[in-house]
Formats: structure tokens, C-alpha cells, sequence
């Protein structure tokens, strides 16, 4: 008599905790860090608070998209590890970082042209100075943040990811203690406001860097010499490969960061208190779903394991159990958000704020669950799709959904309803209900892509392969992204 089947195997939901809860933690550090310079910048003057919802989210945009490209350097390190190819792990983590430092460097040289974005709003000149300055911080402690994102890689690509979590925590705390210290001239600093801001986080993945290069083990910098010992042409066709399916990926996570931007610019038509009220609602908006980014990560990394090993049944199991393990923290943040959310709005200064600004945030709080409950879905569905290689359809669908449907959608409802802060609720229940959607087409492409055993990052096995097919190398292309190749 068989087992009666159960909705999460309690096995994998144990190995999706284990091996996510690190992340989850790191990801709670970077919380605290960011909320604690979002709430520095609220208090610290009404330009500050005003400017540092645009520049944030504009810098993040640009960040996103190039730490995506360097991102997908995981999904290879993940596939190697699940195939148990040592030296095939240590050469992808290699490649990840010779990407990352090119891609550094490329955005150094467009700061000129990034610092010049605020210009194109109709924002005051004070905010759009403000936020020139923050911009060009944000390009240089985004040059350093590429390079973790592929070091970070390595490490959860290969399940250690305590270490990403203990380096994380050490620069967070730094980044705490400087961002209070540069922007108000605290602890014998001096008093730099927006600046002070963007000089804090540099210092912070700074540190980080540093601590993800002590913690390298000796083989590591082995896969630099394999690598050029092919030659340069062989590193400059490598590299080519992870930019074709990077680039997707950096394009759905800049996409992504660019929809809160536009969400930012959208919700100042209706008026400066939806715009006060939304920068904090935004905030208050990161508590929910940052540590369901390093849920999904922990998500992304079984899954790539799986795939690698062609254990692709394995996958839907990885995913009931990631979203058990979510629920529960959504849940409990949404009580809060609902019940409670002027004990969470008071840590930004409401109490001596506008009562207009007060009520629209509140309102606008009690309905974030939504989005919590959306991002969560469409989150872990992104993450794992390109674990099976598959970024090019998370572009796709992003562009499709919000780009075409969602952001147009909530452009005319503002347009329409000039000045009137009370509709920046309407406009986040909108938003939330399209996230929603990208997250069902997201679990629609999983269950295909797991039915049939694809796998775009890398070749089949030469077991599995057709005999005209030629011997399966670590980190090949496999052809054409959504061609159904059954392994």
C-alpha cells in the first residue's frame, strides 16, 4: 500500500531551509541597512526624503541589470556542482568573475551619462541636484556590487552559503554605522546628507568584497589559469555565451527595478503627498519580499543542483516547499501591515508629518500584502526558470506583462486622476494584480520545462546525447532558448 502523497515533502522543505535560511538572513541584514538610510534620508531633511525615493530606485534600476548578467554565473556554478565536476564548478565561477570585472568597468565609464538621467523629470532643481549626486555614488558602489554578485555566486552555487551570509552581515553592520555617521555627522564624521548616503554603501560592499576574497579557497584562482591556458579567443566566446544568457536575465532584473521606478514617477502626478507617502510605502514594502529574494535564491540553487544531476521531478517539490517557507513569513509581515501599520510607519517620521501624508500612507500599508503575495510567486518562478536556463522567457514576460499591460495601466489611471493621493492605493492593487500574473506564467513555463527535462545552459551528458552530437563540455550552449530537448 503506497504512502498517501503529501503537498510538501518535509525532506526537501528541511534542505530548502538549510540551505535558504542563510540567504534569508543576509538578506534581512541588507534590510536593515537600507532601511535604516531610507529612514536617515526621511528624517534628515524634506529634499533628502523627497529625492531619495527617484534616485534610489534609478540607481538600483541600472545596478540590477548589470549584477543580473553577472548573476547567472549561479545557475552554471549550480548545474556543476549538481554534476559533481569539481574543476567544471571552480572554471564557471572563474568565468563569472572575468564577466563581472568587464561589466564593472562598462559602467564606470557611463557615469557621465547616468548622472544626467534626474534631468529628464520635471522634478525641482534642488531634488534633481540631490539626486545627481546619489547616481554617481550608486555607479561606482554598483561597480563593486558586480563584482560580489559573481563571488556571491560561487559560494551559493555550491550550497556554502553561510559565507555570503557572514560577509554580508559584517559589511551591512559597517554600512549601518556609516550611513548614520556620513549623513548626520555622526561619530566624529562629517555631515554629508545624500552624499553621505552613496559614500556609506560604497564602503560597505567595499568590505564585503574584501571578505569574499579572503574566504576564496586556494583552487579557486586555478580556474583563471584553465581558462586563459585555452586562449583568448576560447575566454572571449565563453564570456559571449554568459552575456547571451545573461543579458536576459539582467534585463528582467533591471525591468523589474525599473517598474518601481516608474511606480516612483508615476505616483508624483498624483501630487507631493502620494509622492511623500509612497517613497515610505516603498520602504516599508521591502520588509516583505527582501527576505523572499533569498528565499528564492536558496530556491534557484536546489533546482540548478537538480537540473544539473537531470533529477528534473525534483523541482516542483523545491518549489511547493520554498513557497510553505514563504507563506509563513508573508503572512505575519501582511498581519502587521494591516492591523498595525502606523507602528510601522512611525520609525520615518510620520508622527510630525502631514496628517494627509499620514492617511495615504496607512491606507496605501494595508494593501502591500498584495504585492507580498505576488512578488513571492513571481520571484521564486523567475529565479528557477533560469536555473533550467530559461532567462530568455522571464525577459519576455516581464517586458509582456509589465512594460505592455501594467505600467501603461497605472500611467492613465494617474493621468486621470492628477493630484489625488488617494488613488496611489488603487494604483498598488493594480500593480500587485499584474505581478500576479507574470508569476502564473512563470509556474506555467516550470511545469513545462520540468515535464521535459530541459535544460538551456548546458549540453546533455554524452550517455544521454544523440551520437551525432559532440562531447558535453561545462558551460556549452545548448541551442535555441524554448526548443523542448527532452534529456
Amino acid at each position: 500500500m503506497k504512502a498517501p502523497r503529501t503537498w510538501v515533502d518535509l525532506s526537501i522543505a528541511r534542505e530548502v531551509v538549510k540551505v535558504s535560511l542563510p540567504l534569508m538572513f543576509g538578506m534581512a541584514g541588507n534590510l536593515v541597512m537600507m532601511l535604516v538610510d531610507r529612514i536617515a534620508l526621511a528624517r534628515y531633511s524634506e529634499a533628502t526624503l523627497i529625492a531619495s525615493g527617484p534616485a534610489v530606485f534609478t540607481g538600483m534600476t541600472i545596478i540590477m541589470f548589470v549584477t543580473g548578467i553577472a548573476g547567472i554565473t549561479r545557475s552554471y556554478v549550480a548545474q556543476a556542482h549538481g554534476r559533481g565536476d569539481r574543476e567544471g564548478t571552480v572554471d564557471e565561477g572563474a568565468a563569472g568573475v572575468i564577466l563581472a570585472v568587464g561589466l564593472a568597468v562598462l559602467m564606470l565609464l557611463a557615469t557621465p551619462l547616468i548622472t544626467r538621467i534626474p534631468e529628464l523629470s520635471n522634478r525641482p532643481a534642488g531634488s534633481v541636484a540631490l539626486e545627481s549626486v546619489f547616481l554617481e555614488w550608486s555607479v561606482r558602489f554598483g561597480a563593486v556590487m558586480t563584482l560580489n554578485m559573481a563571488l556571491a555566486s560561487y559560494f551559493n552555487g555550491t550550497r556554502k552559503t553561510r559565507v555570503p551570509m557572514v560577509v554580508g552581515l559584517i559589511g551591512q553592520a559597517v554600512g549601518v554605522l556609516m550611513c548614520i555617521g556620513l549623513i548626520f555627522g555622526n561619530f566624529g564624521l562629517p555631515e554629508l546628507g545624500m552624499r553621505g548616503s552613496g559614500i556609506a554603501t560604497f564602503i560597505a560592499v567595499s568590505v564585503m568584497f574584501v571578505g569574499y576574497v579572503v574566504c576564496l579557497p586556494r583552487t579557486f584562482y586555478a580556474g583563471f589559469s584553465r581558462l586563459f591556458g585555452n586562449g583568448v579567443r576560447k575566454v572571449a566566446a565563453l564570456i559571449g555565451q554568459r552575456l547571451r544568457k545573461g543579458a536576459p536575465s539582467g534585463g528582467s532584473s533591471g525591468l523589474e527595478e525599473m517598474g518601481h521606478t516608474s511606480f516612483v514617477w508615476i505616483a508624483g502626478i498624483l501630487g507631493p503627498v502620494a509622492l511623500a507617502a509612497n517613497n515610505i510605502a516603498l520602504s516599508l514594502n521591502y520588509v516583505a519580499i527582501i527576505p523572499l529574494i533569498g528565499l528564492g535564491i536558496g530556491c534557484s540553487i536546489l533546482s540548478g543542483n537538480s537540473v544539473g544531476e537531470n533529477k528534473h521531478d525534483r523541482v516542483p517539490h523545491i518549489l511547493r516547499a520554498a513557497l510553505a517557507v514563504g507563506s509563513v513569513y508573508v503572512l505575519t509581515v501582511a498581519f502587521f501591515q494591516i492591523f498595525l501599520p502606523t507602528l510601522l510607519l512611525s520609525p520615518f517620521g510620520l508622527d510630525g508629518a502631514d496628517p494627509a501624508t499620514m492617511d495615504t500612507a496607512v491606507d496605501t500599508s494595508r494593501v502591500l500584502w498584495m504585492y507580498s503575495v505576488a512578488f513571492m510567486f513571481s520571484m521564486f518562478g523567475g529565479a528557477v526558470l533560469e536555473s533550467f536556463g530559461l532567462p530568455r522567457f522571464v525577459f519576455l514576460t516581464r517586458i509582456g506583462v509589465v512594460w505592455v499591460l501594467s505600467v501603461p495601466t497605472i500611467l492613465v489611471i494617474a493621468l486621470l486622476n492628477q493630484d489625488k493621493s488617494d488613488v496611489l492605493v488603487l494604483i498598488w492593487v493594480v500593480y500587485s494584480l499584474f505581478e500576479g500574473v507574470m508569476g502564473a506564467l512563470y509556474f506555467w513555463r516550470i511545469r513545462r520545462a520540468a515535464a521535459s527535462g530541459e535544460n538551456q545552459l548546458v549540453q546533455p551528458q554524452p550517455d544521454s546525447a544523440p551520437a551525432s552530437e559532440p562531447d558535453a563540455k561545462p558551460g556549452a550552449e545548448r541551442g535555441a532558448e524554448g526548443d523542448v530537448q527532452p534529456v
